[in-house]
């Protein structure tokens, strides 16, 4: 039955967005959910009922991928047979609409609970940008590194290390690792022969995952689309791989978390402050404050920032900025896709 109230034009904007970021993604699953989905709210129905009227911004809220996440959970859990008809090993059958509609009816309660969370996740695959700039620092400073990662979720990406990377026809890491990144490499490869010690690796996030807890790996595994089985292989690797190094990230606020790390007594190793898409969604004092902790700490100690975040109008760079001497020299590095699917390496 439709409902009284239309949605708010804010949420069918969100959703169009979305749809188009899923379809240049690579997730065409996903786009063909949302847009059904779209279908519905536009027309008054059972999904309009649900999220018509969501009451902050449904863009920054990422709602449109609350509700996919929500049902493909439904899926992960064996709860509901009939939309798992239409995931993977399966097509989307031509009633996926249909049976999108009928879900949202038969689990309304659980849909609903799940939307007041925001979304987590915790892209392994940016890894494979990543790699290319530790290496940079480490033959720049010839020191081991001392890992701070801000947005670090369930602390996945602090263990880059002991994954295996193949970039191109090169290899780096661990052959054994349960994680294997292989991006479509363009470009001149970093300085792979470098030696690297981590003396250290720390996260802080504002809601940091606890992999300890089964409800937690399942909403981490729900935010990986449905038909992308390498990202959903590596994310089980890596939650592997962390729960046997028994990563711990801490809930604090960003700022507050890199001002206190970097008081700490200074060590042999270079501190190198880290994070992948997580600085647009920092408030912009937030920002400032991290920037000029930064800078202080910069001017008297060797320094590394690494971050792999939006560049407009819609790239992804990694970039470094190096602290040496009181010196501060900054450098794009590569432009990637934000998930690590692709790096083109300009260093």
């Amino acid at each position: 039955m439709p409902t009284s109230t239309p949605a708010r034009p804010e949420v069918v904007a969100a959703f169009e967005t979305q749809i188009g970021w899923c379809g240049r993604l690579g997730s065409p699953l996903t786009a063909d959910l949302l847009r059904h989905a779209l279908d519905d709210i536009r027309a008054g129905g059972p999904v309009a009922a649900l999220l018509g009227s969501w009451p902050g911004d449904p863009k920054a809220d990422a709602l449109a991928l609350r509700f996919a996440g929500a049902l493909h959970a439904l899926v992960l859990t064996g709860t509901d047979a009939d939309l798992a008809g239409h995931y993977p090993p399966h097509a989307p059958g031509p009633d996926f609409g249909n049976a999108i509609l009928a879900v949202v009816r038969r689990h309304e309660g659980f849909i609903r609970d799940w939307l007041e969370s925001p979304p987590q996740t915790n892209e392994v695959g940016r890894s494979g940008v990543l790699l290319g700039g530790f290496l940079e620092v480490a033959r720049s400073f010839g020191k081991p590194l001392r890992l701070l990662e801000i947005g670090a979720s369930a602390g996945l990406n602090m263990a880059w290390d002991r994954f295996h990377y193949r970039l191109g026809d090169a290899e780096w890491g661990d052959p054994g690792s349960p994680v294997r990144l292989a991006p479509d490499w363009t470009g001149p490869l970093p300085p792979l022969d470098t030696p690297i010690t981590v003396a250290s690796r720390a996260g802080c996030d504002q809601r940091p995952i606890r992999l300890e807890e089964e409800g937690e790996r399942l909403r981490l595994r729900a935010y990986v689309w449905a038909d992308m089985q390498a990202r959903a292989k590596a994310l089980d690797g890596a939650i592997e791989l962390a729960r046997r190094l028994d990563v711990r990230v801490q809930r604090e606020d960003a700022a507050d978390w890199v001002e206190r790390r970097l008081a700490e007594p200074e060590t042999d190793a270079v501190a190198v402050l880290y994070h992948t898409v997580v600085w647009q969604y920092l408030p912009t004092e937030t920002q400032a404050r991290i920037r000029a902790c930064l800078d202080r700490y910069g001017a008297g100690a060797p320094l590394a920032w690494l971050r792999l975040e939006a560049a407009p109008p819609d790239r992804f760079e990694l970039t470094l900025t190096s602290w040496q001497d009181g010196i501060a020299h900054e450098r794009t590095l590569a432009d990637a896709h934000p998930h690590g699917a692709s790096v083109a390496w300009r260093a």
